[in-house]
């Protein structure tokens, strides 16, 4: 499996991240396969969130299955997204973060979280606020290095000028949605991490499921797949102008003897600034599908080729 680094960090994280989303929804059982394929594969990089698995359970059960094994990955989370019913509540304060990350840690059963991540943004607390908490999480060697999520790229800049200035640690990563069929970072956000030497680690990357080939244009939904359970990502992704994108992907991977997933994982990785691909898998057979896709590195043709074909035209 091959590396890179985290921005401007010194952790390293396999190419291919685990997503632990599922975790928590998951018996303990079945998530303890998957975690155990994902080590074995080689993956390194596992990230999770306080809000997963119905508020707490991921991290709960990553706590109980990682065990010795804990030392030997990359372990990340997130704060900031309600984990009780207070509307009001600001949660990228320094006293929110300061009691979040000591539930995650005790949760996770670590001393250590490698990278931290801000959820999402808190229009409640300036960013000044949350970066000196998180510099002090830093220093205190409960955070390794500290990362942010769905920031817009105005954020991104304020943070590292903040942060700069005031010798603080700075966000080293962000966590944003980025596939084929979601190009939207390209506009202004990844111009901002590449100015930050900041790393991208994309959400949503097979847009979850249409990029994998599990689900076919005028075909019945599969029962038991995420679309099946309802019609938040099945009306977000099932577009028409997605599934034309989708048929002209599908002709270029046949041409080569490729699958639409290999693509997805090879044309994400083509990019400098992305660190690894995050999915989240049910079953440890999805792990492999995911590793060996990994594999594929797209010349620089091939690229542009792909680039064109997944453009989207522009709203009138």
């Amino acid at each position: 499996m091959k590396t890179r680094k985290l921005g401007t960090s010194s952790l390293e994280v396999s190419v291919v991240g685990l997503g632990c989303n599922n975790f928590g929804v998951l018996d303990l059982e079945s998530s303890r396969k998957v975690v155990d394929r994902a080590i074995e594969a080689g993956i390194a990089l596992f990230d999770t969130a306080d809000i997963y698995g119905n508020r707490g359970g991921s991290e709960e059960q990553l706590g109980q299955i990682l065990g010795p094994r804990r030392k030997d990955i990359v372990l990340a989370t997130k704060f900031g997204m309600a984990m009780d019913d207070e509307a009001d509540k600001a949660r990228a304060s320094r006293g929110y973060i300061m009691g979040a990350v000591e539930a995650s840690l005790k949760r996770l059963c670590t001393d250590w979280i490698d990278l931290y991540q801000l959820h999402t943004p808190d229009p409640k607390t300036p960013l000044e606020e949350t970066l000196r908490a998180l510099d002090d999480l830093v220093k205190q060697g409960k955070v390794r290095a500290i990362g942010c999520s769905n920031l817009p790229a105005a954020g991104i800049n304020e943070a590292a000028a903040i942060s700069s200035s005031s010798g603080l640690a700075s966000f080293v990563t962000a966590q944003d949605e980025y596939s084929l069929v979601m190009r939207n970072a390209e506009r202004e956000l990844m111009p901002a991490l590449e100015a930050n030497r900041m790393s991208l680690l994309p959400y949503f990357p097979l847009a979850s499921g249409l990029l994998t080939g599990k689900y076919k244009h005028g075909a019945e939904i599969p029962a038991g797949t995420r679309y099946a359970r309802g019609t938040r990502f099945s009306d977000r992704y099932m577009t028409e102008e997605n599934w034309k994108i989708v048929g002209k992907l599908n002709s270029f991977c046949e041409a080569r003897g490729r699958t639409l997933l290999e693509l997805s994982f090879a044309w994400l990785l083509a990019h400098p600034c992305l660190a690894s691909v995050i999915a989240g898998a049910t079953r440890p057979e999805q792990i492999d599908q995911n590793v060996k896709a990994a594999s594929w590195e797209l010349t620089a043709e091939e690229k542009s080729e792909v680039d064109r074909l997944s453009t989207k035209q522009p709203s009138p």
